[in-house]
């Protein structure tokens, strides 16, 4: 089995999705049950050849304004589709709604494999985030679940995502996939807890609770800080560390000292800056992100409790890493992460606020005994390896390639959407457009070797050429026709993908105009 996976992020971004891809890719490869290529949009500068599978790094632009950290890829780059195409995958796993599904269209219509789609995070939230017109929102989410109906196949990492996705206007069938983690099932042996945090303060008999991800609001960061600041109020002593990167370090690190809590920070020389705050009990950590998965485990194993009040993530693999090294996760009732949570059992609930939180943190601070076995129980009830997660999906693959052969057999494949056509005709125009580009190429490389023989043979050879331009005119034209026949077709797809955004005036023409810049100076 040939399975191409596409994401919008890969190495060197470090993100979940990017983590459940190259965990997908790994295991596929390692084990034999498929032959697997990436595609991704390109980093400047990164060596794709490292990775023990062919990685299509396609073109990409800079959109620091929009996304900051990440590249938006060009999915339709002539030369990177038809590589990929020549790979003759049986299976196109998408990753991403955005470049990755339009990819992953142009792929399907090349190479009839049919897609499988997996919804990871609610995208609605990164889209308001990343823009700031209503209209475009509406029609940046319009044409996303666009991209998911169009699959064969849609996954989704929980419960919770399926009701996000159905939300947005997606009404397909859904299937649960749940991602693994890839720590093993265990604690970090004391050696290596010791030197992971080695240089903060953390005395043993304090209770010390742990983040791990995007330093970023929406994951209910202030939250956190808030019911830090009520402990601290109370004369409760206790380390609460975040461990990452993100938009809002600097503000939650200047919170935490408007609070009056002591703040330690790790500088970029290594060094640990301690500040000492007002309030004499407590102190916030901040540790920059840390990328050796054996100190994230030893992080883990030296924590009592694992926050994580986000109801923005579909499946928090984090509590899952945490569970791993027997770190019970607090939780916010009825977010996706919480799902399979009982409290007081494998996890502690909390309600969506700084009250509930320290309430909680007052009730267990000083019984740890009771942290670490509700710990123990998350170990041995929600852990999942990565390996058993990709394997059961290798599974899935093999169920769904049957079921296209069988449909095959039968005539009764999936109808197209209109999209799905106008997809299909740019498909037609990029080959049109690739076996022009490479004519002169192809006359070049005939010349050079007709050099290298004798007269008549170049002579022959030119004749033969004459005849294979002839033969190239001739179908360039027939392609061209097709296309000019096809040319309602085309419309319709341009007026309903564009539809929204006519509507929206000046409004959107201003906004365009505004990002036009912003991307040409950015461009690579």
């Amino acid at each position: 089995m040939k399975v191409i996976l596409l994401n919008d992020s890969f190495p060197p971004v470090i993100d979940g999705v990017a983590n459940v891809v190259t965990n997908y890719a790994s295991i596929l490869t390692r084990t034999g049950r498929a032959s697997v290529m990436v595609g991704t949009p390109a980093y400047p500068g990164t060596d794709y050849s490292v990775y023990p599978y062919p990685v299509v790094a396609y073109q990409s632009f800079n959109t620091p304004d929009i996304t900051a950290g990440y590249r938006a890829g060009n999915p339709f780059q002539i030369k990177s589709v038809s590589k990929m195409a020549k790979f003759e995958p049986d299976i196109i796993h998408v990753h991403c709604p955005a470049a990755s599904a339009v990819l992953g269209r142009l792929l399907r219509k090349e190479t009839n494999a049919p897609i499988v789609f997996t919804y990871h995070t609610k995208y609605d939230v990164d889209i308001a985030r990343a823009v700031k017109s209503e209209i475009l929102r509406k029609e940046a989410i319009k044409v996303m679940i666009d991209n998911v109906s169009a699959c064969d196949e849609v996954w989704t990492v929980s419960q919770g995502a399926g009701d996000n996705l159905r939300a947005l206007g997606y009404e397909g069938d859904i299937r649960v996939v749940s991602n693994g983690v890839d720590f093993e099932k265990g604690r970090a042996d004391d050696a290596l807890v010791e030197e992971a945090v080695k240089g903060y303060d953390l005395p043993e008999d304090v209770p010390m609770f742990l983040f791990v991800g995007r330093i970023i609001n929406y994951k209910g960061l202030p939250l956190i800080l808030d019911a830090m600041r009520q402990l601290s109020e109370d004369g409760i002593d206790y380390r609460m560390v975040f461990i990452g990167s993100g938009v809002n370090k600097e503000e939650l690190e200047q919170k935490t000292r408007e609070y009056g809590i002591s703040l330690s920070v790790l500088q970029e020389d290594g060094t640990v800056t301690d500040e000492t705050g007002s309030k004499k009990a407590g102190r916030v950590i901040f540790t920059g992100p840390v990328y050796d998965r054996n100190i994230l485990r030893a992080w883990n194993t030296r924590a009592d409790l694992f926050l994580f009040p986000s109801t923005y993530d579909t499946n928090g693999i984090v509590v899952r890493e945490a569970a791993a090294c027997g770190l019970a996760s607090v939780l916010i009732e009825g977010s996706c992460a919480a799902e399979g949570i009982t409290d007081g059992r494998n996890g502690f609930i909390m309600q969506e606020n700084a009250d509930s939180l320290a309430a909680l943190l007052r009730e267990l601070a000083p019984k740890r005994d009771v942290m670490r076995q509700v710990g123990q129980k998350a170990m041995d009830e929600i852990y999942i390896s990565w390996e058993e997660s990709v394997l059961a999906a290798a599974d899935r693959y093999q169920v769904i390639l049957e079921k296209r052969h069988a449909e095959q057999r039968t005539g009764t494949e999936r109808s197209e959407l209109s999209s799905d056509r106008f997809i299909g005709t740019t498909v037609d125009v990029m080959d049109a457009l690739y076996d022009a580009f490479h004519l002169p190429k192809a006359l070049h490389t005939g010349i050079q070797d007709n050099l290298n023989g004798s007269f008549q043979y170049m002579k022959d050879n030119l004749g033969g050429m004459q005849e294979n331009v002839a033969d190239m005119s001739d179908f360039l034209k027939e392609r061209f026709d097709e296309m000019q026949k096809r040319g309602k077709e085309i419309g319709a797809g341009f007026r309903e993908i564009g539809e929204g955004f006519h509507s929206a005036g000046h409004e959107v023409k201003a906004g365009f105009k505004e990002g036009w810049k912003k991307i040409k100076g950015d461009k690579d």
